[in-house]
Parts: C-alpha cells; structure tokens; sequence
C-alpha cells in the first residue's frame, strides 16, 4: 500500500482526528498539572506560528514580540482553562486576538467591531521575515522572493481579511476553527475568506501561479 492509499483509505482521517484529540487532552492535563516542561515544549513548537500571526495582526514588531510574551504568560497563568475540547493552536490564536484588541482598544476610543475593520495605523506595510523549520502552504508553491512578495500582499489587506489569510494557508487552520478563534460565524469567515482571496489574487499573479490555483 502506498502513502498516498493510506492516507486517503477509510478510517484514515478519523483516526488522524482521535490522534489529534488525545493530544488535545494531554496537553489539556498538562497545563491543569502546571508540568513545567510542557510549557517549554508548547513554545518551541508554536513560537514561530505564534509570532507570524501576531506580525501580521498588528503590523508593528516590537507590539507583536511584547504581545507574544504576554500571550506564553497567559497561557501559563490560565493554562487550566483549556479543556482540550479544540486543538492547541486554536485556543492560542484566541488569546492572541483577544490581546491584540485589548491593546489596541487602550489606544483607541473605537469599538469592538472597529477595532478590525478597515485599515488603520496598524495596517501599513511592513517588511519582516520569520524562520520556521515547518513551511506552510504558502512556503511550500513559492522561493523566497514570491514570499516576501506574499507577505508584502497581505500587509495590505485590511486587518480582518489579512487574519482569515493567514490563519487559513499559514496556520492550516479549519474554517470552523477560524470562526472559534475570531468569535465570527462560519458564514462570516466563508465570506471574508473569499473577499480576501479576491482582493489578493491581483497582487499575487506576477508572483507565484501555482499558489493562485492551490486556493
């Protein structure tokens, strides 16, 4: 039997997803226990991804790298709050979010549901590049200069739309999932998804072909 076969053969995605559950709920126990070598562990697996993201929400390093830290201290202060319900990254990525809107709504009189629409201070290009020893979809179809080109696209994309993005073909995470993470219904992220491709396919057609028929 090939890879291919096996991957793809009957029982194969639901065994995947008890896989990913059971470690779900064994780092669910290990934060209830305050296991001091998990938390180490967590960061060296999700300290990459984790900074992207933020880089890409805020668009300011130095508030992406204060934010990062405060995000590992909640986590280790909170951490018995995670049931293991969803996958790690899920509930990492909310409490990300969720800082990045306290922090900008200290500095801004707007509300909640402006805190991520449209383009702000915030929103201006940036240039940055992470290391990360697992490549994404986008880093997977593209050299090194269509990522740059990719990244430079996607800063300047509006807030919401750049976050369905990324959390989409960077992190791989699940349409429901993005809906967990930003608290929006399926429908909304369905179309702030499309919208975003939409408005990004232009900025990439010069840049990596093969990406634009992977989405």
């Amino acid at each position: 039997m090939t890879l291919a076969t096996a991957f793809f053969a009957p029982g194969s995605a639901a065994i995947a997803d008890e896989q990913v559950r059971q470690e779900s709920l064994a780092v669910a126990n290990g934060l209830k226990r305050q296991d001091a070598g998990l938390l180490d562990e967590l960061i060296g697996r999700y300290q990459h991804r984790l900074l992207r993201y933020l880089l890409y929400l805020t668009g300011n390093r130095e508030m992406a790298e204060d934010l990062f830290q405060e995000v590992w201290m909640r986590v280790l202060v909170r951490g018995g709050q995670f049931n293991g319900q969803a996958r790690f990254e899920t509930w990492l990525f909310t409490i990300a979010r969720n800082l990045v809107i306290d922090q900008r709504r200290k500095r801004t009189a707007c509300s909640l549901d402006e805190l991520f629409d449209g383009k702000g201070d915030d929103d201006r290009p940036m240039s940055f590049e992470i290391a990360d020893g697992e490549p994404t979809p986008f880093d997977r179809v593209s050299n090194l200069e269509d990522r740059e080109r990719i990244a430079a696209a996607l800063l300047q994309l509006d807030t919401l739309h750049r976050e369905v993005l990324v959390l989409r073909f960077h992190e791989e995470l699940s349409l429901e999932e993005i809906a967990k993470v930003t608290r929006a219904p399926l429908s909304t992220v369905k179309s702030r998804l499309y919208r975003g491709l939409v408005m990004i396919k232009p900025k990439l057609e010069s840049a990596a072909p093969p990406l634009l028929e992977a989405v």
